[in-house]
């Protein structure tokens, strides 16, 4: 019984309700256009710093026609400083000039040649490039409706 109490409410809730009736929506206008433009330039200026240390040395002997008086070649290595350069420490070894092999010629009469180069640590390259880049962007946009 209760049921058919409760169906009774909700059917007669359900033939008094109204019913709800849409309204056609009319635009007030029959056509338009819509444009648009954006300019943004950038520039962007950079600095590229490249260091390059040798930290030890080079020494070279060529020649012909001639004798070393020592028994070694080459001389003791030295430790010639420290450097730091942004937070980088580098410990630079040179060689010991005072104490550097001697030649002499075993020939006196024949033709020789002789040629001693020493390159020492420190500063070898730095290479600075500098650069600005200008980026410009144009956006056009058009919108065109009608009804």
């Amino acid at each position: 019984m209760k049921k058919l109490l409760v169906l009774s409410v909700i059917a007669s809730v359900l033939a008094s309700a109204r019913t709800a009736i849409a309204v056609p929506v009319v635009p007030n206008f029959t056509q338009g256009s819509m444009q648009s433009s954006t300019e943004t330039t950038s520039t962007v200026t950079e600095t590229i710093n490249s260091i390059d240390y040798n930290t030890g040395y080079q020494y070279t002997i060529t020649g012909t026609n001639i004798k070393a008086d020592g028994v070694s070649l080459s001389a003791p290595s030295v430790t010639s400083g420290t450097n730091t350069i942004e937070g980088v420490t580098s410990t630079w070894t040179g060689m010991d000039l005072t104490n550097k092999p001697n030649f002499s010629i075993v020939n006196p009469a024949g033709s020789f040649q002789y040629s001693e180069s020493y390159m020492g640590p420190g500063l070898a390259t730095q290479t600075i490039i500098q650069r600005t880049t200008t980026i410009e962007s144009v956006t056009n946009t058009q919108s065109t409706f009608s009804q």
